[in-house]
C-alpha cells in the first residue's frame, strides 16, 4: 500500500478541531487487522517511521496479549478504551492508554481508528488503589476525567490526523465529515467541504475524472457492497499525469442498514507509473528481437519507442556492425562511422530525417550524441538554441529540420552490450507537448539495453553465418572440370537467416576410365559444426573416391568416420554427429550407373524421352549407426538421361511432406530435351517459394557415352609373346586416331601393363585404350592382387614396369573390379 509521505508528514490539524494531547498518536487498522495508515507521533511511540508500520499486523507491535475485555468488544463490534502494552523497536516495553472505535459502523469491511496516549509512570500502587471496576472492563480510570476525552473526540483526531484522504457522506450524497488530508488533496478548506456533494466541492478536472461518482454512490447505497476505482487525472502546471485509488465502502448499522458511505483515497501515481514502465518492458520483450535480422531488430525498437513515448524515433547502428565486423575497429581519434537502421514518426513519411535509411554518417564529438557516445550513457535535454548550435555542428540540416518541426524534448541513448557499443537511439518529442523527465529516460535506458543485446546477438550470428558460408562455399565445387561422361548443373540454398547455415554438400569426382562419381550428402545440424562436419565428410569421399572403391564400401569406410567424429564430439560434449549421403559412378563407355545410398531420399531419373520415375534404390541406414550394410543397385542409363540427386530441404521445404516435394521435382525434371540450367531454376521456383527452414542442394547430371571411336578394347592370351602384338595394336589404333605422332611413349606403356599382367595376374587379359581429353590405357586381369610400385635394386631381373609407367604417364593406379582389377595409366594426347 502506498501512503503520500507529504500528507503524512505535512498534516495540520484545522482550527475548530480541539488539539489532541500531547503525545497522541492515531493508526488506521483495516479489517484483516493490517495498518493502513499512522501519524507520525504512532511512529515516534513504538520507535518506527511511520511508513514502515503500513501493511504489518497491528498485533506484531503488542508486548502482550489484548485485555479480556477489549477481545469481546471487539468481536461484538463495539467501541472500547483500556490500557495496553507494546513493544518499543529497541526491545523495551511501552504502557498506553487506547481508544478504539469502528469507523462510523463499517460492516465486513471494518476499519478501527486507535488513538493510543503514553502511560506516565506514576509511584506504585497500594493495595487499597487496586483496579476500579472501569479498568477491569478495560475503561480508563475516570479519576481525572478533564484529561481524556470523550470516544468522539478520539475519533475526530483520529480522523483528522490519518495521512489517507478520508470523506464521510450521507444518504443524499453529501459529505459530514473530511479530514485534513481530504482537504489537502483537492486543495480547498475542510470546512468548505463538509456539506457539499464531491461533484460540488472538487476542482473541474477531478470532477472529469470522476465524472460517473454520483453513480458509483448510488451503486453503493443500493447494493451495499463496496466499489474501488482508478482513476488518472492531470492538474494545472501538472507535466505528468497522476493516478488515485478511489474506495467506497457502505456505512451501515447493527442491522445491515446503509445509513451513507465513506470515501478513501489513496494516491498510487508512482505505482501506476511502475506498472506502465513494467507493461512496455514486458510488450518489449515480445516486440523487440523477435528474428536475427539487424535492421529489423532496430526497426522494432524504433516502432515500440514510438508507439509509447516518442514522437520521432532515430536508430543508427555502427557502419562495421551491419557489415558483420567488430563493433568498433576504427583508427584512434577517427569518427564513428553510422548507418542508418531504422527511423520511425508520428508523421508520415518521417519528414523529421535528413539521412535515408542505409545512409553513412558521423556524429560530431561536440555534438549531443557525440557526448552521449563519448559518456556512455543516456542523456536527456531540452532543446534551445543552444542545442541547436550543437546538432548543427558539422550538419546544419539537422539544427533547420529540428527548428521547422518544432522538437523541443530529446533522449539519446547508446546501444551497448557486452561492453561493446553497437549505436545510438534518439528519442525525440515535438507532437507531445510534455518534456521527457526521468521516468522516460530510464524507461528508454531499459528498452535500448534489451535490443542492444538482440542486436549483438544479431551481430554474432550474422559473422558466424558468413563464416559458415564461407566455409562450406570452399568446400562445394564451383566449377566442374569438363569431362564426357557427363554435363552437370547445381544449385544451393542456404537456409533462411533464422535457421543457420547446414551441412548439405554435393560434388562430381573424375574416376579412372572416363568414368564419373556424383555424391550428395546432408549433415544433421546446423552452424558451423555442421559446415565443419560437411567438410570433413566431403574431403573423406575425395580420398575414398580416389581409391575407386564401390559406392557400398565407399559408404561403409563414411559410416566408420562418421562414428568415430562421433565419439570425439561426444568427449567434447558437442552433440551428435550423423549424415545422409548417395554415391553413384557412372561408366560412359558402358552406359551403367552403380550407387548405394545411406538414408538418403531416392534419386530421379528423366529419360530423353520426358518421363520421370524415382530409382528403385535401398535405403541404407544413416551414417553414424554403425554395423549395418549397406547394398548397391546397378541400372543402364540410356544416353542423355538427366540424374537428379537432392536433399530432403529441396522436397520438404515449407513444410510440405516427401510425396507432394517429390511430385514437384517429378513436374519440374518433365519434358524432353530442357537445359539443365534452366531445369535447375525451374525445379527451385516450384519447390522454394515459402521460406527455407533447412539447406537445399540439387544436382542435375546428363548423361553421355563414349562409342568406338573413342574406345577400343582387345582380349589377349596370357602369353609372353603377346606383348608385341599388344604394342602393335596400340600403334594401329593411334594411328587410326591420328594421334601417332608420339606413339612409342604409348607402346611401352603398354607393353609393360601387360607384361605385368601376364607375369603376375590371371587370365583373361583385356588392353583397352580411351581417348577423351587424355588417352588412357587399360589392362584388366582376374587377379585380385593390387600391384605396388617398389624400386629395385640393381641385381633384381624385374619390379621395374611399374615404374617406367609411373615417370611416362600423367597418374597411374589400380581398381578393383567385378572379376578382378584393372591397371591404369593416364598420358597426354600425342601431337
Amino acid at each position: 500500500m502506498h501512503v503520500d509521505k507529504s500528507i503524512a508528514t505535512s498534516f495540520t490539524p484545522p482550527g475548530k478541531v480541539r488539539p489532541a494531547p500531547d503525545g497522541a498518536a492515531s493508526i488506521l487498522v483495516g479489517a484483516e487487522g493490517l495498518v493502513l495508515a499512522c501519524s507520525p507521533a504512532a511512529g515516534l511511540v513504538v520507535g518506527y517511521d511511520p511508513m514502515e508500520l503500513v501493511g504489518r499486523a497491528a498485533t506484531d507491535l503488542l508486548a502482550a496479549p489484548l485485555p479480556a475485555a477489549a477481545r469481546l468488544r471487539c468481536a461484538g463490534r463495539s467501541d472500547w478504551s483500556g490500557r495496553i502494552a507494546v513493544r518499543h523497536r529497541d526491545g523495551h516495553r511501552v504502557e498506553l492508554r487506547l481508544v478504539a472505535g469502528r469507523l462510523l459502523g463499517t460492516a465486513e469491511d471494518a476499519l478501527w481508528v486507535l488513538t493510543a496516549t503514553p502511560v506516565t509512570p506514576a509511584a506504585p500502587a497500594t493495595p487499597a488503589a487496586s483496579a476500579t471496576p472501569d479498568e477491569a472492563l478495560g475503561e480508563p480510570p475516570r479519576t481525572d476525567v478533564g484529561d481524556v476525552p470523550d470516544i468522539a473526540m478520539l475519533k475526530q483526531w483520529a480522523l483528522d490526523q490519518l495521512p489517507l484522504p478520508i470523506a464521510l457522506f450521507d444518504r443524499q450524497g453529501r459529505a459530514s465529515a473530511v479530514n485534513a488530508a481530504m482537504a489537502h488533496s483537492v486543495g480547498a478548506p475542510q470546512q468548505d467541504l463538509v456539506g457539499r456533494t464531491v461533484a460540488e466541492s472538487l476542482p473541474e478536472y477531478l470532477v472529469a475524472a470522476l465524472d460517473d461518482i454520483g453513480e458509483l454512490q448510488q451503486q453503493v447505497s443500493r447494493t451495499g457492497a463496496p466499489v474501488t476505482r482508478e482513476v488518472r487525472f492531470r492538474a494545472p502546471g501538472e507535466a505528468l499525469e497522476r493516478a488515485w485509488l478511489t474506495s467506497l465502502y457502505p456505512v451501515k448499522d447493527e442491522v445491515d442498514r446503509t445509513w451513507g458511505m465513506s470515501m478513501a483515497i489513496m494516491d498510487i501515481t508512482e505505482q501506476h507509473r511502475a506498472r506502465r514502465r513494467l507493461t512496455i518492458l514486458n510488450e518489449a520483450g515480445l516486440r523487440i528481437g523477435t528474428t536475427l535480422d539487424l535492421t529489423r531488430t532496430a526497426d522494432e525498437l524504433a516502432e515500440v519507442g514510438m508507439d509509447h513515448f516518442a514522437d520521432f524515433v532515430i536508430v543508427d547502428l555502427l557502419d562495421s556492425v551491419l557489415r558483420g565486423e567488430e563493433a568498433d575497429t576504427r583508427l584512434p581519434g577517427e569518427p564513428l562511422v553510422f548507418s542508418r537502421a531504422a527511423q520511425r514518426s508520428v508523421l508520415p513519411g518521417c519528414p523529421e530525417s535528413v539521412v535515408p535509411i542505409g545512409g553513412i554518417h558521423t556524429y560530431h564529438a561536440d555534438s549531443p550524441p557525440g557526448r552521449a557516445l563519448a559518456a556512455g550513457r543516456a542523456i536527456s535535454h531540452r532543446v534551445d538554441n543552444a542545442a541547436i548550435r550543437d546538432w548543427a555542428e558539422g550538419r546544419p540540416e539537422r539544427a533547420h529540420s529540428i527548428r521547422t518541426h518544432g522538437i523541443h524534448s530529446l533522449m539519446l541513448v547508446p546501444l551497448r552490450a557486452r561492453g561493446v557499443t553497437l549505436g545510438l537511439a534518439v528519442f525525440c518529442r515535438h507532437r507531445t507537448p510534455d518534456y521527457f523527465d526521468n521516468d522516460d529516460l530510464l524507461l528508454a535506458e531499459e528498452l535500448a539495453a534489451r535490443a542492444a543485446v538482440c542486436v549483438d546477438n544479431a551481430r554474432r550470428y550474422a559473422r558466424e553465418r558468413a563464416t559458415a558460408l564461407v566455409l562450406q562455399g570452399t568446400l562445394l565445387p564451383n566449377r566442374v572440370p569438363g569431362q564426357a561422361a557427363v554435363e552437370v548443373a547445381s544449385r544451393y540454398l542456404p537456409a533462411d537467416a533464422g535457421n543457420g547455415v547446414g551441412g548439405d554438400w554435393f560434388d562430381v569426382i573424375p574416376l579412372s576410365g572416363q568414368r564419373v562419381a556424383l555424391v550428395v550428402g546432408d549433415v544433421v545440424g546446423h552452424g558451423i559444426e555442421a559446415a565443419a562436419t560437411m567438410g570433413r565428410l566431403c574431403t573423406a569421399v575425395r580420398t575414398l573416391a580416389d581409391v575407386d572403391l564401390a559406392p557400398d564400401e565407399l559408404l561403409t569406410r563414411l559410416d566408420d568416420l562418421v562414428l568415430r567424429l562421433d565419439r570425439a564430439e561426444a568427449e567434447g560434449s558437442s552433440g551428435e554427429v550423423g549424415a545422409t549421403c548417395l554415391y553413384a559412378v557412372y561408366d560412359p563407355t558402358s552406359c551403367r550407373c552403380t550407387m548405394a545410398r545411406a538414408g538418403h531420399p531416392l534419386p530421379a531419373l528423366a529419360t530423353p524421352d520426358g518421363k520421370v520415375e524415382f530409382l528403385d534404390l535401398p535405403a541404407g541406414p544413416p551414417l553414424g549407426l554403425g554395423g549395418l550394410p549397406f547394398e548397391v543397385a546397378e541400372f543402364e542409363l540410356p544416353q542423355d538421361s538427366v540424374l537428379a540427386l537432392y536433399t530432403d530441404g529441396l522436397i520438404e521445404a515449407a513444410g510440405r511432406d516427401m510425396d507432394e516435394g517429390c511430385d514437384l521435382l517429378h513436374d519440374a525434371l518433365a519434358g524432353p530435351g530442357r537445359d539443365l540450367e534452366e531445369t535447375c531454376d525451374r525445379a527451385l521456383r516450384s519447390l522454394m517459394r515459402d521460406g527455407r527452414t533447412d539447406d537445399a542442394a540439387l544436382l542435375l547430371a546428363r548423361t553421355h557415352a563414349l562409342d568406338t571411336e573413342h574406345v577400343a578394347s582387345w582380349h589377349l592370351p596370357a602369353e609372353s609373346s603377346v606383348v608385341v602384338r599388344a604394342r602393335a595394336l596400340a600403334s594401329d589404333q593411334l594411328a587410326a586416331w591420328h594421334l601417332g605422332g608420339d606413339a612409342f611413349t604409348t607402346e611401352l606403356v603398354v607393353s609393360e601393363l601387360v607384361t605385368n599382367a601376364i607375369r603376375y595376374g590371371n587370365p583373361p587379359i583385356q588392353l583397352r585404350l580411351i581417348r577423351d581429353t587424355t588417352l588412357i590405357c587399360e589392362v584388366s586381369d582376374a587377379s585380385i592382387a593390387a600391384p605396388h610400385l617398389r624400386q629395385a635394386r640393381v641385381s633384381d631381373e624385374g619390379g621395374r614396369g611399374l615404374l617406367i609407367v609411373a615417370q611416362l604417364s600423367e597418374r597411374w593406379g589400380s581398381r578393383h573390379t567385378r572379376t578382378g582389377k584393372t591397371i591404369w595409366a593416364q598420358l597426354p594426347l600425342p601431337a
